[in-house]
């Protein structure tokens, strides 16, 4: 081959890329374009924080390849026109991409491959965002996994793959004068203005955020990860993850050597998070192998659930104003900064399907809309944990009580009050239910709880007992 376009999507890196290492070894020359999506773009789940991200990587790749000699192009419209009058434009012999599993983008790429076809362009995509795609780990029958233990038992027997080289320089030059756009100064001028604070973004920020996590903090993973107030506790790295600015294999080769380099006893908190990368490869064979999750849940009958919640204690939820401290603190974190610890978005989705008894599709729709490493395939896969509907489903049964959580994972109320200044004064032994002193609490202006959990804890036992004695 000689001129290969490389299609960045989720993979805004020139190192450990394995579609862009195809495309420069096996062409003479290579260029690399990024395609803005509409159809992503006008979506109404997309976050101005994941378009503002999307932006600093596409920055900080447009420098990195021309540091090589390679130019990237940046287009806007509708992807399989695109690459065709792309290809026309510069004879390509072939476009390579690696593969994205949701459904829209496997569509996507269906037409991109047919279109490519008829313009006689060879198409070829690769494995790149996970170690293992949806068929690489299967039971003794053959079929995926829908348990995680099993599944993570047999993923372990697999041996990872390394890092792909880094990309070279250009070994002719690119066609100067194939069409590019600039690149936008911020996400407002794709439609979404951004109101987040957020962290850098690109490759390099990827590497040194990998980088300071494995040099010392990922050895109190397994502790420190419970707890929302102390920002160190986790390696905040899944924006990287999300956005391809850090290569998979290349997080595991790093996580191994940081695990034989382990102080004694501490290599167990490297195999907890290594479990829990484990948990983002779970929930990507999951909705490559049960696409229908992206719309219904998993266990079908729990499709006729019913929800009984009201669209004010909705949006009291979204706003943080629930007068549940750990709850309202979570959501007003996440609105701030698009980002939100794990441990608590199990509890502000506990509540908002087992307390306030409203579907998991609208939490998961406010998330994916809020989140900036939103992903349909963690995020839908942990809101269906939560509610217990999904795969590898927590028992409908289990249902969190957001006070003694917030008094186990936020003892000394440190992370309530950075989130809810109304609180700030109010003593330690009260921070996670104000309530138990009113007037102290009308000094506040901090809401009343809007349900009581006991009651309501009672009521979605009962919604969900009538959904399985009809299926029975």
């Amino acid at each position: 081959m000689h001129t290969v376009i490389h299609w960045f999507r989720r993979d805004l890196r020139i190192s450990d890329n394995v579609a862009l290492h195809e495309a420069y070894t096996r062409g003479t020359c290579l260029v690399p374009v990024f395609i803005l999506d509409d159809a992503i773009l006008q979506a109404t789940d997309t976050a101005a924080a994941r378009v503002a991200f999307q932006l600093a990587g596409l920055e900080s790749l447009r420098k990195n390849l021309e540091a090589l000699g390679h130019r990237l192009i940046l287009l806007h419209g509708v992807p399989h026109e695109e690459l065709v009058k792309l290809a026309r434009a510069v004879k390509a012999d072939a476009v390579f991409t690696n593969r994205d599993y949701e459904p829209y983008a496997v569509a996507r790429d269906r037409k991109v491959a047919s279109a490519l076809y008829e313009a006689s362009v060879y198409f070829e995509s690769f494995k790149d965002h996970v170690l293992w795609e949806s068929r690489e780990v299967l039971t003794k029958a053959g079929e995926p996994y829908t348990v995680f233990t099993p599944y993570a038992r047999a993923w372990r027997t697999k041996p990872v793959p390394p890092p792909v080289a880094k990309l070279g320089p250009a070994k002719t030059p690119g066609p100067a004068a194939a069409y590019s756009l600039p690149l936008p100064a911020d996400s407002a001028q794709l439609g979404h203005r951004l109101t987040q604070h957020l962290p850098p973004g690109g490759e390099h920020a990827g590497l040194e955020t990998l980088k300071q996590f494995l040099a010392a903090r990922i050895y109190d993973y397994d502790t420190a990860r419970n707890f929302p107030a102390d920002e160190a506790g986790t390696s905040r790295l899944s924006p990287h993850l999300r956005f391809g600015t850090v290569g998979t294999r290349t997080v595991f080769a790093k996580l191994f050597a940081a695990r034989e380099q382990a102080p004694p006893g501490r290599d167990a908190a490297c195999n907890v998070w290594e479990t829990e990368l484990i948990w983002r490869e779970f929930y990507q064979q999951i909705l490559a192998n049960f696409p229908h999750v992206a719309e219904r849940s998993f266990r079908a009958e729990y499709d006729a659930l019913k929800w009984s919640g009201t669209d004010a204690q909705f949006a009291a939820w979204c706003a943080g104003q629930t007068g549940f401290p750990i709850v309202d603190a979570a959501m007003r974190c996440l609105n701030a900064t698009g980002g939100m610890h794990n441990r608590l978005r199990m509890i502000v989705a506990m509540f908002l399907t087992k307390d306030l008894l409203i579907s998991w599709q609208r939490g998961e729709r406010y998330f994916m809309q809020q989140l900036l490493d939103g992903e349909l395939a963690a995020n839908n896969g942990g809101w269906q944990w939560s509610a217990g509907c999904g795969t590898d489903a927590a028992p409908y049964f289990r249902i969190f009580n957001p006070t003694s959580q917030g008094e186990k994972f936020d003892p000394k109320g440190d992370f309530v009050r950075r989130w809810i200044p109304e609180l700030s004064a109010v003593p330690e032994e009260l921070i996670h239910q104000p309530w138990e002193n009113p007037l102290l609490l009308a000094r506040t202006r901090y809401p009343a709880p809007i349900v009581d959990h006991a009651h309501q804890r009672e009521k979605c036992l009962a919604m969900f007992k009538a959904v399985k004695g009809a299926s029975q």
